[in-house]
């Protein structure tokens, strides 16, 4: 007892150095009392960006439809539809369409007046769930007290009103209209959102990751459960040479070279020069970029690029080859041997055997690959794959995404009641949990993810053992393609089979258990409990798979406690999924599932006013409101409540003295 005592008594005097008195300590319980009762904050789901820059900046300037909701709302019977569109498009989007404004509006006044006045309004809705504090923290220092004076004005006051109205008068008269609006509109967007979470794969498919990365590490209530393209880009950064020709490969089979080269600086011309060289007289046409799907008509490069981006593709594909059978063969505990093709191919025969039967094979022209040493690198492989190496080390731009990447990131995340990972648990067929082997040691569930992630930081903490850093760095391979491993989980990645044999059925990636037990409710409350996550209404949030709503599947499954919420940002998708995104909304009401369709461009938004169409589902909705109380956060806040309201009784009975000066 006298020990606890003198923990307690530690923790108290050194809370007593930011709350030295009972007034400052009564006053801070006051305080956080009344924020948990305020409504619990608006959380957004999002997964699988997949490199969609404009449509993922969309819908963070629209809050997936609640801004135009809440402007519904207040204006639905004072406005017309073509003015509430006007209005929400500045919302979003308020520098370029000022630019149009401008040119068009006869009477620049009068609409600045109109509009400060409404832009206000929204405002004032927007953060009405939010204390003076944390309103004040997302306010512009050049407007904050303006704004400030302007939320919390008395609509009955005479005085107040005059007040008001004058204010708006002079940042119209002292020409500061148009800054005061471009703030305003994003303190709206900034409190439509309270957090937002990412359920991994920010990368690969669309051309804008390095764009939304940029977004990210400039929104600071974000976290990010890392997917297997982001560990793919992560692992390249870290100098895996299987990751780098993945990465490469993928970006060309999808036509995207504009993240590799105007995101990351990374140097593609002695890679375009090598493919020149070999595959000069090979049309490649297996290899050809996938662009019908992905790239608009005005970016669809000219046959000439296609075809250079083709044989650049297929140098990269059969280097890939190489590279990892080279790694099969030094980490042999990884089980991947039957991954290994390339010895197995007949020229003669024009033929490829696969697990006993022979497939004949597109493709048969491999002037770099030694029938008799078939996984080695020629000279000039060698040093291309070095120099595309040096290339990823030295991106100071792709490190700062990384890093980014670390500092919002992990493997899982438990928030309100929600499980948050990106792909998959491993299973075993009876449901229980997967041992995985990680560098000798075997784990399972919740430990299985924590010691990946600490093995994905250790291959970037430089005082990491050198031989614990080889291996989490060729981990990020295994994570990327490996059997069990939670970000892939299924028996093989057919790449090879894709390009070379024309049997469908050779295709076939076959999922892991995970995937086929996840349905049942049993299952489901069997991970949430290994997780120790509590709650009446608990979830498991995923990513990773597209639902095919097309096909009538559901993103909502085992009896309600499984979201899936993969609906294919990315324009290789759509006709996949039949839409174009999920975002998964909770709020202080419930949950609820926003269906997106495909976005236009940012272009057509601005000029035209046009926005994502969404429908809306209910999920969950609560019988009552919930508050901040009732959160993770509320948690932690009463915490400190109860630790102040100790502080207070040691005042009072003079086991610790008020600093008073």
């Amino acid at each position: 007892m006298i020990e606890k005592f003198d923990n307690d008594r530690r923790v108290l005097e050194l809370l007593s150095q930011s709350f030295p008195t009972v007034s400052s300590a009564s006053t801070e319980i006051i305080n956080l009392e009344a924020i948990l009762n305020l409504p619990k904050g608006t959380e957004h789901f999002v997964a699988d960006i997949h490199g969609e820059d404009e449509a993922f900046s969309h819908i963070l300037r629209n809050a997936s439809g609640n801004i135009r909701r809440k402007v519904n709302e207040i204006y639905s019977t004072s406005m017309r539809e073509e003015d509430i569109r006007a209005l929400c498009t500045l919302i979003y989007y308020p520098e370029r369409k000022l630019e149009l404004i401008k040119e068009e509006e006869a009477d620049l006044g009068n609409f600045y007046n109109i509009t400060l006045h409404r832009l206000v309004k929204v405002c004032r809705s927007v953060s009405s769930k939010y204390t003076r504090s944390k309103v004040r923290k997302a306010l512009p220092k050049e407007f904050a007290y303006i704004i400030e004076e302007l939320l919390h004005e008395e609509h009955t006051d005479y005085d107040k009103q005059a007040y008001f109205s004058r204010i708006i008068e002079t940042i119209i008269s002292t020409g500061q209209a148009d800054a005061f609006i471009v703030a305003i509109c994003n303190v709206i967007q900034r409190l439509s959102i309270d957090q937002l979470h990412i359920l991994g794969d920010v990368f690969d498919r669309g051309p804008g990751a390095h764009l939304i990365m940029d977004m990210l590490c400039h929104y600071d209530r974000f976290d990010i459960q890392w997917g297997n393209h982001d560990a793919l880009w992560m692992g390249a950064g870290a100098g895996n040479t299987c990751c780098i020709a993945n990465v490469l490969r993928v970006s060309l089979r999808y036509g995207n070279m504009t993240t590799l080269e105007d995101g990351y600086g990374i140097n593609l011309l002695p890679l375009a020069t090598f493919a020149m060289d070999v595959y000069g007289d090979d049309d490649c046409r297996q290899f050809l970029p996938k662009l019908s799907d992905t790239t608009d008509a005005a970016g669809i490069p000219d046959e000439k690029t296609q075809m250079l981006m083709a044989k650049m593709h297929k140098a990269i594909a059969i280097i890939q080859f190489k590279l990892e059978g080279q790694m099969i063969a030094k980490r042999p505990e990884w089980k991947m041997a039957h991954r290994n093709l390339l010895h197995l191919i007949d020229r003669e025969k024009g033929t490829v055997l696969i697990y006993g039967t022979e497939h004949p094979m597109l493709d048969t022209n491999f002037p770099t690959v030694d029938t008799t040493d078939p996984y080695a690198l020629t000279c000039e492989e060698e040093r291309l794959v070095e120099r595309l190496r040096h290339s990823f080390l030295v991106s100071d731009k792709l490190r700062k995404h990384i890093n980014c990447l670390f500092s919002h990131g992990c493997m899982y995340a438990i928030t309100n009641g929600n499980l948050l990972f990106h792909a998959s648990m491993p299973l075993n067929a009876d449901g229980t949990m997967m041992d995985v082997d990680i560098n000798g040691e075997k784990f399972h569930g919740r430990e299985l993810l924590h010691r990946v992630g600490m093995m994905m930081r250790a291959a970037f903490n430089t005082d990491t053992p050198a031989d614990v850093r080889d291996f989490a760095i060729d981990f990020y391979w295994y994570l990327w393609c490996g059997t069990d491993s939670p970000l892939f989980d299924k028996a093989k990645m057919t790449t090879f089979e894709r390009y070379f044999i024309a049997d469908k059925a050779t295709h076939k990636e076959d999922k892991g258990h995970y995937y086929t037990l996840r349905d049942n409710p049993d299952i489901c409350n069997m991970i949430l409990d290994e997780f120790s996550v509590k709650g009446e209404h608990r979830h498991i949030i995923n990513g990773h798979v597209p639902v095919r709503t097309i096909k009538g599947e559901s993103p909502v499954r085992a009896g309600g406690l499984l979201m899936v919420i993969d609906g294919g940002f990315a324009k290789a998708y759509h006709n996949t999924t039949g839409i174009a995104g999920y975002t998964l909304i909770y709020h202080s009401r419930g949950l609820q599932l926003v269906q997106h369709e495909p976005f236009s461009s940012t272009e057509e938004a601005v000029t035209q006013g046009t926005d994502i169409r969404s429908t809306t589902q209910l999920v969950e909705l609560s019988n009552q409101r919930q508050r901040v109380r009732d959160t993770d956060k509320g948690s932690e806040l009463q915490a400190q409540i109860n630790e102040l309201t100790e502080l207070l009784y040691a005042y009072r009975h003079g086991l610790i003295k008020e600093r008073t000066k």
